[in-house]
């Protein structure tokens, strides 16, 4: 069989029939159109005002203000950038440049520099002095400047709510491992090296409220009460209902007596109970006629119960909590062999009046929810990529991670149409910010030139003037 003959559209060499031709007129195209709107986005929820009033550091930023470098490591975390050395990259884009109306981006020493401005040693140097020698792990106080950002993401979420105010605010807490090989990353639950930071998101409004940037070593289930305080002091006045759900890292009795206090008005809650041998030796007391199937699946049975069981040392004069447990049996029982064929798990919560089963329902819908958020900041907005050894610089940079999360969320809301509504990062990028344009100046206007299906298909004009009537309101 002989050797097929090149196409008419296809080179001798194997190579698609055209060559590169370098050209210094860079600031002349641009092959990311639609990336600045998600700095106009920046723009009309007054981010660098609340940069600049909350965010203030010792160092100087080389010429820029700290409003600035953060709206400029936004664009590159929104633009696909995983590292501070794809600033430069970003940088030679003379096009997108023009549109953003700057002059330059700030180098990736200067971003470093930046980053390193968050960290405090002396502060992390005293709380590890001042933590209990029985303990290994340690909960880091954060800088002021940290405290400034977190403050910075606390205003995003009140500006989205003002432009759509939401009545219902379920919140979930979870914690993800960021995988480090620097040597000052410490050893986690799952063998490897790292860092657990945790999240509280705000399913409704598609917003992390709050976060807390820890070592791999700190335990999940360690002192979680401040970070999920500090979500719900995020929530704007506009929210009339507050709810919470979360694995068994709140299963601890300081967490549970917060939550079960009704002068934080937390109308619903559940969270996953620790299967300790007093709770399991109840739900292995269970009579058989009790158990209720609460759903069949290919291989095993799941049924539920409810049981009179109030978790760890819970005081008399507190309100009863609602537990629930459930039971998987396997078809085949060899799979859970060393609990005899059969698994339990657990749920407590202060709601009594709902279906058992809507509510086990509700409570497992969390894993559709912040979940999905971990895997789109780690893989998608540079999160799983930390940039230098400074505990505080990653946390920065982390939480910047998730600034650009809810920036998107808020770009999504008042700029696009709908069928962008769950669009994650990658398809943002494919579909909205990497538009081919020609520059063009007209009398005295800089033009932005894109093919017309491409335009219309993002709906820019549009998405533009919403944003502009956004800043309008906030003057």
């Amino acid at each position: 069989m002989g050797l097929r003959q090149p196409s008419a559209r296809q080179s001798p060499q194997g190579l698609l029939p055209f060559d590169f031709d370098a050209n210094d007129a860079t600031d002349e195209v641009t092959g990311r159109a639609g990336l600045p709107l998600l700095l106009e986005t920046m723009l009309a929820l007054r981010v660098g005002q609340a940069v600049k009033q909350h965010v203030k550091l010792r160092k100087r930023n080389a010429g820029f203000s700290e409003a600035e470098m953060v709206e400029d490591l936004v664009l590159l975390l929104g633009a696909g950038g995983e590292c501070l050395d794809d600033l430069a990259i970003l940088a030679a884009d003379q096009g997108l440049l023009r549109l953003c109306d700057r002059d330059k981006l700030p180098s990736p020493d200067a971003a470093r520099s930046f980053l390193l401005g968050f960290h405090d040693e002396i502060l992390l140097s005293t709380a590890r002095n001042e933590n209990p020698a029985d303990e290994a792990s340690v909960i880091y106080p954060e800088s002021a400047a940290l405290m400034g950002l977190a403050r910075v993401q606390e205003h995003i979420v009140g500006e989205l709510s003002r432009h759509r105010p939401q009545p219902v605010a379920t919140l979930e807490m979870d914690a993800t491992i960021i995988e480090s090989h620097k040597k000052e990353a410490l050893p986690h639950y799952k063998g490897g090296r790292g860092y657990q930071p945790s999240l509280v998101y705000w399913v409704e409004q598609d917003m992390v409220v709050a976060d807390q940037f820890r070592d791999g070593n700190v335990p999940a289930g360690k002192g979680p009460l401040e970070v999920v305080k500090q979500a719900f002091a995020a929530l704007p006045a506009s929210v009339e209902h507050r709810r919470f759900r979360a694995d068994s890292a709140a299963y601890e009795d300081t967490t549970l007596k917060w939550l079960a206090d009704p002068a934080n008005r937390i109308e619903r809650f559940t969270v996953s109970a620790d299967m300790t041998p007093p709770l399991r030796k109840l739900a292995e007391s269970v009579p058989s006629a009790e158990w209720k199937v609460y759903e069949n699946r290919d291989n095993e049975t799941v049924l539920f119960a409810e049981v009179d069981f109030q978790p760890g040392q819970w005081p008399k004069q507190a309100a009863p909590m609602r537990t629930i447990v459930l039971k998987i049996e396997r078809r085949q029982g060899d799979m859970f062999a060393e609990q005899g064929g059969i698994k339990y798990l657990g749920i407590v919560s202060n709601d009594f009046g709902e279906d058992a089963i809507a509510l086990v329902r509700w409570h497992y819908r969390k894993a559709g929810c912040i979940e999905v958020v971990h895997d789109v900041v780690k893989n998608e907005l540079g999160g799983g990529v930390l940039p230098c050894v400074a505990f505080g610089a990653n946390a920065a940079w982390f939480r910047l991670c998730l600034v650009t999360y809810n920036l998107l969320s808020a770009m999504k809301v008042l700029a696009l149409p709908p069928p962008f509504e769950d669009a994650r990062p990658k398809r943002l990028r494919f579909a909205v910010f990497n538009l081919p344009a020609r520059l063009v100046s007209h009398a005295r206007r800089l033009l932005a030139r894109v093919t017309r299906s491409l335009l219309e298909r993002t709906d820019l004009l549009v998405g533009r003037t919403r944003l502009r009537g956004a800043w309008a309101h906030a003057v």
